[in-house]
Order: structure tokens, then sequence, then C-alpha cells
């Protein structure tokens, strides 16, 4: 409905005859994009196919689906990759050792990495952390020929410091872009987007290798990865840039106007003193990569022939999709207030650790790692007597890993709407998460036991939801006041707030 204020209001009284205009005059914001108040432009048209209705290009849910894509290419065949258990090789150890140093560095630069974003922006900052994606499928393609393992080692490393970039613009995007009412639903739209990748990625090796029984993938498959990875690091750039993106009430992202490597630098340090709690998740970003490992490389990896392994990678990120799905819209559900949501999703979260992993128990203790390592160690084919029940336990650790990325990303979220910390934010998480993985690939990497690998992710899971219990059932409210978001901005209310929705603008939020 549109809002007339009223001296309009009056003078459509004393005449109510609307006046022609000039022919030559230019078309109203509303004619020309469809929103009352909003730029004039391409990027600010929508358009309507049919029933359905596109929103406009630099809307925030567009460019949600633009970076899911863009993680669909690069981070989604990373995951296809390391989902087949050792990078595709038949000995685990080179991929150990690649992916200790992608953490090592990930660590480093991912806790940087939302200071790096806020200065050099969403789209330079994304873009080229998906190169690094590319250099990592091409060294497992060499090694395939030279079995250079310094290559992989190296390309690991660069990869650790692209992927934090990648990440942070990434969080910032999913977290602040969206308004408060909808985070969970633009959490699940780019998680399901984002491991459909992994599912199509995991595709390319099961087609190569259906017929085989062998340990590694062949050269089609890592070709087929590093196509899809540079159209990914390609697309980061048909990005707009964060300033402009408007959601449909004409409010703006709260970002800062003129940020500089000290105020940036100044801001990383100032969330830590602002939002001091925000440090009870940290042992929830630490676990969150934690238990990739011992699935992948101590469960896929170790247990099953590789086109078992790629069948399994598929079931797992699809399963994923559909965690993502029911957690994402749960977190949004509108008749419970988002305190109350917090709460709930917590002791569900809790719940499902101890069925989920106390199933895995049951399963780890049926092998060893000294059985399985030698060559001529049996593996299990999807048509082997007994393949079901681990084929849906790897389904729900997929399920699981989904609801529990979804349910961080949206803690994360409902602290603040600010766009500069949430950067700041989104770099904390990856660069925890990713200390935490370097520590279990090295781990895996001196051959530790099977048994103590899944002892130390079900016990780390479940300890950091107690540790994170104070943030959530205290520190969650149900909205955050504007004025609060404010603060950590150089920004005025008059820059960020919503504008009067005019004729043709949506009457929810939630509908873009």
């Amino acid at each position: 409905m549109a809002h007339t204020e009223p001296e309009k209001k009056n003078a459509l009284a004393e005449d109510p005859v609307p006046e022609t205009p000039p022919t030559n005059q230019k078309v109203s914001t509303i004619e020309e994009n469809g929103y009352s108040n909003r730029p004039v432009g391409w990027k600010y048209r929508t358009y309507s196919l049919g029933f359905i209705r596109i929103p406009c290009y630099a809307s925030p849910p567009f460019q949600l689906t633009l970076v899911a894509f863009v993680c669909f290419m690069c981070p989604g065949m990373f995951n296809a990759v390391n989902g087949l258990g050792g990078g595709g090789q038949f000995d685990a150890r080179t991929a150990d050792n690649a992916n200790v140093a992608l953490y090592s560095t990930f660590s480093v630069f991912g806790f940087f990495a939302g200071t790096i974003a806020n200065r050099l922006g969403i789209k330079l900052t994304l873009s080229f952390g998906g190169l690094g994606y590319v250099l990592y499928i091409a060294s497992y393609l060499s090694y395939n020929h030279n079995a250079n393992e310094g290559f992989v080692v190296f390309a690991g490393a660069m990869l650790g410091i692209c992927a934090g970039m990648l990440w942070a613009a990434q969080g910032a995007i999913m977290m602040s872009y969206p308004p408060e009412q909808s985070k969970g639903r633009y959490i699940s739209w780019f998680w399901m987007i984002f491991n459909l990748g992994a599912v199509i990625g995991g595709l390319i090796p099961l087609g190569q290798n259906i017929h085989s029984s062998a340990g590694n993938v062949s050269d089609g498959t890592y070709i087929g990865f590093l196509i899809l990875t540079f159209i990914g690091a390609c697309l980061a750039w048909t990005l707009v840039d964060a300033k402009s993106v408007v959601r449909s009430d004409g409010s703006h992202v709260i970002l800062m106007k003129h940020p500089t490597w000290q105020s940036e630098l100044l801001g990383l340090l100032e969330v830590l003193k602002t939002d001091v709690w925000i440090i009870c998740l940290f042992p929830m970003f630490l676990a969150s990569n934690w238990f990739y490992t011992y699935q992948f490389n101590d469960f896929n990896s170790a247990k099953f022939n590789i086109r078992t392994r790629a069948l399994n990678s598929i079931l797992y990120w699809t399963s994923q999709i559909a965690g993502a799905y029911i957690f994402g819209y749960g977190l949004d559900i509108k008749n419970v207030r988002r305190s109350m949501r917090a709460k709930v999703v917590w002791g569900v979260l809790f719940a499902i650790t101890m069925v989920i992993w106390g199933g895995g128990y049951a399963w780890q203790k049926g092998y060893t790692r000294a059985e399985t390592a030698p060559k001529t160690a049996p593996k299990m084919d999807w048509s082997s007597r007994g393949y079901v029940g681990p084929m849906f336990l790897y389904m729900f650790y997929g399920f699981y890993d989904a609801a529990w990325q979804t349910c961080v990303y949206w803690f994360m979220g409902a602290m603040t709407n600010n766009g500069r910390k949430l950067a700041n934010f989104a770099g904390f998480y990856k660069g925890i998460q990713s200390a935490g993985a370097a520590i279990i690939y090295r781990i895996d990497a001196l051959k530790a036991p099977f048994m103590n690998e899944f002892a130390s992710s079900w016990a780390l899971l479940a300890g950091s939801l107690l540790i994170a219990a104070p943030l959530i059932w205290t520190k969650i409210q149900d909205t955050v006041p504007m004025e609060e978001d404010l603060k950590f901005t150089d920004e005025t209310f008059e820059d960020v707030k919503p504008m009067i929705v005019g004729e043709g603008a949506p009457q929810v939020e939630g509908k873009v």
C-alpha cells in the first residue's frame, strides 16, 4: 500500500484529476523499477516470469544466490574432492599434509579476513579467494602424474589464504544482507545451493569410476573440478558492491562508509571488546570442521572402494541440503520469539549430537586403523552385504553437519545486523574452525587410532554446546535496535533507514 504525505493528500483532494506529464519527462522510480524511492537503473528493476517474481539484481536474495553459486563452484568442488577421502588418492597422507598446511594458513588469515573484506570490499575479496581453489585442484591433477607432494602442500597453504578471504566475504553477505526475520532462510538457501555443488561434484567421480574398484580417481575427474572452480572464481566479479545493495523496504546494509586499514584493524579489536560474549561460540567454531577428518578419511576412505566412496559423498552432501532446509526454515518460524527459538534449537542440537554420534560409536567399534591400512585390505562396495547401515549413518553425519553450520551462522546473525561486525564474526568463525581442522588433520597424518579421533569429535561437539549455552540462553534478543547496530560504523540512520514502500513494492520483505 502506498503512503501519501498530508500535503499530497490535500493536493489530490483539491484537484482529483492528475495532470498529464510532459512526454519528455523521465519516468518515475516506481515505473522504472517497481519500488518507491529506490535508485533508478538496471540493477534495481524487478521482472516477472509468469507468476514468478524475480527480485532486482542488487537485492539481497539475488546477490546471495550469486555468492551461493560461487561457493557451489569453488568450495563445493573442494568438498567433493575431500569427501572422497584422501583427496581422491589411495593414501590419505598427502591430502592430510596439504590440509594441515591449508588450515594452518586459513586459521591465521581467516581470523583477520573480516578486516580484509571490510577494507577491500566484497567483490574483490571473494574473487581472489576463488582462485585458490583452482590451484588446489590443479595440484592433485599434477600429483596423478608426478607424485609431487610439495606442490600439493604448497597449493593447500595458498588455498588457506584465499579461502579465508572468500568465507569472510561470504559470511558477511549471508548474515548482514537479509532482514532479521529471514536470516534462517537465507542461510538455508545458501547452504542448499552450496552443497548442491558438492552433490554434482560427487557425480563426476561416480560417473568416471562407476565400473572401477581402484583406490584413486582419474584425470578426467580432476579436470572437471578444475573447470568448475575457474568458472566460480570468475562469477564473483558479477556481484555488486555492498553499498549498492538495497532491500525491498529501501533500507541499506550497515557498513563503514570510509574504511581504512587502521580503522578496520582497530575494529577487529573493538568487536572483541563490545561483543565479548562471542567467545562463548569459539568452541563451536573449533568443532565445526573437526569431525570432517574422521568422516572423510577414517570412515569413508578407510572402509569403501572408490565408486562407493563417490556414492557416499553424494548422499552425504544431499543430506546436507535436507538439514539446511529443515533447520534454516525452522529458525525463522514467526509464531515463536527469536530468543525462544534459540533455546529450542540448542536443545535439538544437543539431542541429535547424542543420538547420531551414539550410532557412530556402535559402528566405529567394528574396525581399527591397523585393519584397514594395508593396500590388500578388503574395501566395502555398495553391493556388499551390510552396506545399508553405514550408508544411512554417513547420511545422518551430513545432515548433522548442515544443522550445526546453519545454527552457528544464525546465532552470529542474531547478535547484530551490522555488516562490518558480521564480517569480523565470519573471520573469527573460519579462523578458529580452520585451526581445529589443522590440528585434527595433523593427528590423522600421525596415524592416531580411529576411535580416538571419533571420541574427540563427539566430545568437542557436546562440550562446545554446553559452553555456548550462556550466550544462546541469555544474550540473543528478539530484535537488535538499529541504534545499537550503528554504533560500530560511521553511517547514520539517514544512510540506512527503510524508505516508504510504493506501488509495486512487495509488502513483506521475506517474499524477496
